[in-house]
């Protein structure tokens, strides 16, 4: 039984840290629940800052996860703009950076991931730019908007979602848009050569041009401002502004001071937790993107970047806090909007781990589903402008079973006959 008198201390307040002080409240914790955050903003959702916020679609307002008084109206006490500078298991204490000590009896590292930074001259610049929180969102938006209206150019650097969902963003205000990337088609390593066309097809047709095979090696500029960046095959692109999407790096350093068990970053990095989300120490979990968990249904340690790992993740390692049995088995989904291309992608198939790609409706319309199978099973599957098939394509995930591969391309089989 937890103790009403309990601490329970939540470090990172994103949306899997938000999630998980919700959840204890609605499990019935009535102990203290400390809801710590870097950030002066209350909680909010990331995918907007690439997607609806960032093309004007969206107020501001719609990315916090919670209204403002929500947190006291719960008792759910929130120390922002405080990071924490130092972590004591031994002694179950936390320090925040004006020195503010705090007693937990369970803890949770919810602290996320951080970009991952261009290592070449030029990044001082004024308009070299990166894209993880609200106010990298807020600065990049009214870059944007001042690019469309001057003809400016914003180079990106690196073709994943990130980058992708930038580069149509700023296609939609009107600016020129030039993505480097060292990999023969955006998204190589997830979507492999064939699909990664796909989005290389969709961003040229909406003027985007693509540098592929080449890596930035410097971004020169005047008085402080950027004027072109430079690439190892001896390019030059004109650029006004440059993005630097080349990934992110799990925020481990609190986990690396504890003494908890790391990941190796070769091998995706992050926190090496259970099944339950639990860490190395019995009374510290750890959720979202630092966390890099034993999966029972796909087999050995995985870690999670996306939005639904943050939003189901937070409240599963609540649950394992208060002692509920705690299975965290969720299937990766998550989901882009590029200009009229809308796409969902559940599963995990990284490169080498399957044999062969199925898919079914129109890839030439951008209207499919495509699967990633291993020996007849299927491991992944992305819709593209199909909807509501999440549902059975995560179940054939699920399943494990072997499917007939010519049936699966036919888009007259149902995808519920694979399941009976």
């Amino acid at each position: 039984m937890v103790d009403a008198h309990e601490t329970f201390v939540i470090v990172g307040a994103g949306l899997a840290g938000a999630k998980a002080a919700e959840t204890l409240r609605a499990e019935g914790f009535t102990g203290r629940v400390i809801l710590i955050g870097d950030e002066r903003d209350h909680p909010y959702e990331r995918p907007p800052l690439s997607k609806g916020y960032l093309t004007g679609g969206d107020e501001r307002d719609s990315v916090f996860v919670q209204p403002t008084a929500w947190y006291a109206e719960h008792d759910i006490e929130l120390h922002l703009g405080q990071p924490v500078v130092h972590l004591d298991p031994a002694a179950k204490t936390v320090r925040l950076g004006d020195g503010t000590a705090l007693v937990y009896d369970k803890l949770l590292l919810a602290t996320g991931s951080e970009p991952r930074r261009l290592d070449i001259p030029g990044t001082e610049l004024a308009g070299v730019h990166h894209l993880r929180r609200l106010a990298h969102a807020d600065r990049l938006k009214h870059v944007l908007t001042s690019l469309g209206r001057e003809n400016g150019h914003l180079v990106v650097a690196g073709a994943g979602w990130i980058g992708l969902e930038v580069a149509a963003a700023a296609r939609g205000y009107g600016a020129e848009v030039t993505v480097v990337e060292p990999a023969p088609t955006p998204l190589h390593t997830v979507l492999g050569p064939e699909l990664g066309a796909v989005f290389t097809d969709l961003h040229a047709e909406h003027g985007v041009r693509f540098h592929f095979g080449a890596r930035l090696t410097e971004i020169t500029g005047q008085d402080g401002m950027v004027l072109a960046v430079h690439t190892d095959d001896g390019e030059e692109h004109p650029a006004h502004d440059v993005l630097a999407a080349i990934g992110a790096a799990p925020r481990t350093a609190l986990a690396e001071i504890a003494g908890l068990d790391l990941v190796d970053p070769a091998d995706g990095g992050g926190v090496a937790v259970d099944a339950s989300l639990r860490t190395s120490d019995p009374d510290i979990f750890a959720a979202g993107d630092v966390a890099a968990a034993e999966h029972p249904l796909l087999g050995g340690r995985l870690r999670v970047e996306h939005w639904a790992n943050a939003l189901n993740g937070g409240p599963a390692a609540a649950r394992a806090m208060l002692g509920r049995p705690v299975s965290y088995d969720r299937v990766p989904y998550f989901f882009s909007d590029q200009y009229d291309l809308g796409m969902e992608f559940s599963g995990h198939a990284a490169p080498g781990s399957y044999d062969q790609v199925v898919c079914r409706g129109d890839v030439g319309k951008r209207q499919f589903i495509a699967f990633w199978l291993s020996e007849g099973k299927v491991l992944a599957g992305m819709n593209v402008n199909v909807w509501d098939v999440t549902d059975p394509i995560q179940q054939l995930i699920r399943s494990g079973r072997p499917v007939d591969p010519e049936r699966l391309s036919d888009p007259t089989v149902p995808l519920t006959s694979f399941l009976d």
